[in-house]
């Protein structure tokens, strides 16, 4: 019997089962794979305490790489043995997944199975954050959160390839180290300092064009300080929970400016748009410009430590379940 992490009801860590599931089979339009690493994300942590709520029970899990095992009906383009990657098929914590074949994506060569598996739910985000949501240009200053985690590493990268001067902030003298070999032109430790006074500094009184904040209600306040009049607070995570109900007159009164809370489903609507952000990132990767760093490997059967070392904040970069 294959093995996966099941939710039978939800809340901790400690919810998590890892169990023998039944086979699976691709129906019409599916491809099933054999996972060779599903990655964790704090989606998942989402849908594990129901704050995104799901039918129970249910198999954890959007994101992964694997091998082709079966083609479903009416699937075009994949084949058995296939490498492919996904980021939007639910139940990925598992030694076989089902995946739609219009979420999936095939892997270059040049991209082995921890970096296929690592970078593409966390890099598409990043992606859609500097092309689409506030598109980055050249000379802009922006203010990355949580410089040093899984998108933050990836939204440094990706926003000095376009020119930008990026200040990120981080909460550990190791995580501004990695900040810093990312890229990041400033970094600040918001464990130490009031951070949007810093910003102001930094761009002379004026402010950032764009704060990407997957933080959520700790850094909320601080971002809106820090942006520069008509500027744009994406507002794409809720790490430290969500956001409270807040009067509309403040961004008035910031400047004018403008709060998006983007998804990535909204971002990959369409099969030419996912293989569009697919494509940049896996070749970023393949030519060396985008270097995707893996914090944490743990056995698939150690979810629930994988997820307690997330929600901590013990981690950096990108944590991986292997099968």
């Amino acid at each position: 019997m294959p093995k996966a992490v099941v939710v039978r009801a939800t809340g901790g860590p400690d919810v998590l089962e890892f169990t023998d599931v039944e086979p699976k089979s691709a129906g019409a339009g599916e491809l099933l794979v054999d996972v060779a690493a599903a990655g964790v994300n704090f989606i998942d942590c989402y849908h594990r305490e129901g704050r995104y709520p799901l039918p129970v029970p249910f198999g954890l899990g959007l994101e992964g790489t694997g091998r082709v095992s079966a083609v479903g009906a009416d699937v075009t383009g994949f084949a058995v043995g296939d490498r492919v990657a996904w980021s939007q098929a639910i139940g990925s914590y598992a030694e076989q997944a089902v995946v739609p074949a219009a979420d999936a994506v095939p892997v270059p060569d040049g991209v082995d199975d921890d970096t296929a598996g690592a970078v593409l739910l966390q890099g598409l985000t990043a992606h859609y954050l500097i092309a689409s949501t506030y598109p980055v240009q050249k000379d802009d200053t922006v203010l990355v959160h949580a410089a040093a985690g899984g998108v933050g590493l990836l939204l440094v990268q990706l926003a000095k390839a376009r020119g930008a001067r990026v200040i990120g902030t981080v909460s550990t003298e190791a995580k501004e180290a990695l900040a810093r070999e990312a890229g990041a032109d400033e970094v600040i430790r918001y464990d130490l300092t009031d951070f949007a006074p810093e910003v102001r500094k930094l761009t002379d009184g004026v402010g950032v064009a764009a704060v990407y904040d997957g933080v959520g209600a700790t850094t909320f306040d601080g971002s809106l300080a820090s942006l520069k009049p008509r500027g744009v607070l994406a507002l794409f995570g809720a790490s430290s929970g969500a956001v409270p109900p807040f009067d509309p007159m403040r961004l008035n009164h910031a400047g004018s400016v403008y709060l998006t809370r983007p998804s990535l489903g909204a971002h990959v609507a369409t099969r030419e748009e996912l293989e569009w952000r697919a494509g940049e990132l896996f070749a970023a990767v393949a030519d060396g410009s985008l270097t995707v760093r893996v914090g944490g490997r743990y056995p698939l059967a150690e979810a629930r430590r994988a997820h307690e070392d997330l929600e901590g904040r013990r981690t950096t970069g990108k944590l991986l379940l292997i099968p």
